[in-house]
């Protein structure tokens, strides 16, 4: 059995994260009486004026924070690799993390309607989405290539399902009245898919 390095246990932070994000949505909406997961969206939950503002927050700090580390982690583990496109996909997948962390954390959503036409709302969704939506659509085609070519099927087919997923969640959230189901069909992938490169690089040579 392969010794693995301290860096590699803690890309397991990854999975960490998600637990984080899947207790934000769980315990943010137990606190917010009103929520109907079915069609309201999970950025409601961390929303300025949200009755569940505080403990969601809390919750997706902690996803941030270890989401973050993670990528960080797995920049590091496969620094080595001889796919180019895997290494760059994995870089483009953490700048798309840091840029979700901070941007939305600067700019978040307000619960008051009559906040809907503030210069916020628009770097939130004008500027600061779409940037996110791209980055992660560029790093899992570039994940799933380089997974591909290094003969690591079943990296190459999550990181593919977890796009297929992020495209099938966002046409369907913006055509359906059930925003909130397909919103997290979009949302979870790029989540889940930052435990499966911890995962990764769990078993990676660091």
């Amino acid at each position: 059995m392969k010794k693995r390095k301290l860096i590699n246990w803690l890309c397991l932070s990854g999975i960490v994260a998600v637990v984080f994000y899947l207790l934000h949505d769980i315990v943010g909406a137990a606190n917010y009486p009103s929520y109907d997961w079915i069609h309201d969206p999970v950025s409601n939950l961390t929303a300025i004026g949200a009755p569940s503002e505080r403990i969601a927050n809390a919750f997706v700090t902690g996803y941030k924070i270890f989401a973050c580390l993670c990528c960080v982690l797995a920049c590091i583990v496969i620094k080595n690799q001889k796919q180019k496109s895997l290494r760059l996909g994995v870089y483009l997948f953490t700048i798309m993390n840091f840029i979700s962390a901070i941007g939305y954390a600067l700019c978040p959503l307000h619960n008051n309607s009559n906040d809907n036409g503030t210069i916020q709302l628009f770097i939130h969704d004008g500027v600061i989405t779409p940037i996110v939506v791209l980055l992660s659509i560029a790093s899992l085609i570039m994940i799933a290539v380089g997974a591909f070519k290094q003969k690591q099927k079943k990296f190459g087919a999550l990181a593919l399902g977890a796009l297929a997923c992020m495209l099938i969640g966002s046409v369907l959230a913006w055509n359906v009245p059930m925003v909130g189901i397909f919103e997290r069909f979009s949302l979870y992938s790029a989540v889940v898919f930052t435990g499966v490169l911890g995962l990764y690089c769990f078993k990676a040579k660091a």
